[in-house]
């Protein structure tokens, strides 16, 4: 179904292309511990479906559905998500000679800040349609439930994550923003 609207309009009311691409990234990133480390089949299994879909929904955009795309609306500055994601990530990281746990924080701050091209695009546009709010929606649920698992880990076993911690409750606002924005912010509107 989600093919079939990328296929028939414009990108401006399809999932940005670049924050798809961010979330591309964060899983290559989390998951390089699959090239170093076994844990399981199950999670190997998973892990490697869970890249290939990404870049396969990746590869649909940019090569099947290419000429639904619009360059006046991709205006979204790249490096502004990048570089300070980067910069974060190394100065967070709580061992910056491994490369696997600088990868680790720059993904997590990645994933984070990664929603923010759609937030811009649909203040850009002034509306968001239904087809992009039920594929974020459910991205932001995933990341309010996260808080509920740390609360219980904290909980149960003394442990938080406090880099994963502080950039879960700063994705879950920027979450809680783009569903509020057809509400509060005036020339938003959803289309159904």
């Amino acid at each position: 179904m989600y093919c079939q609207v990328i296929s028939f309009t414009p990108s401006h009311v399809k999932v940005y292309r670049v924050k798809h691409n961010y979330f591309t990234v964060w899983y290559l990133l989390q998951d390089i511990q699959i090239c170093t480390s076994f844990f399981s089949w199950y999670n190997t299994i998973y892990k490697v479906v869970f890249i290939a879909l990404s870049i396969l929904t990746s590869v649909l955009i940019y090569v099947v559905y290419k000429k639904t795309y619009d360059k006046l609306i991709d205006s979204f500055q790249v490096l502004i998500v990048i570089v300070p994601s980067i910069i974060c990530g190394y100065s967070f990281s709580y061992d910056r000679s491994s490369i696997r746990e600088n990868f680790w924080a720059f993904s997590i701050f990645l994933e984070c800040v990664a929603i923010l091209p759609q937030l811009y695009m649909i203040y850009q546009t002034g509306e968001a349609k239904t087809i992009t709010m039920h594929y974020l929606i459910p991205l932001g649920m995933y990341r309010a439930l996260y808080i509920g698992n740390w609360i219980w880990r904290y909980y149960y076993n003394g442990y938080y994550e406090p880099v994963a911690l502080g950039c879960g409750i700063i994705q879950t606002i920027l979450y809680i923003l783009f569903v509020t924005m057809p509400i509060f912010w005036s020339g938003t509107k959803v289309d159904i």
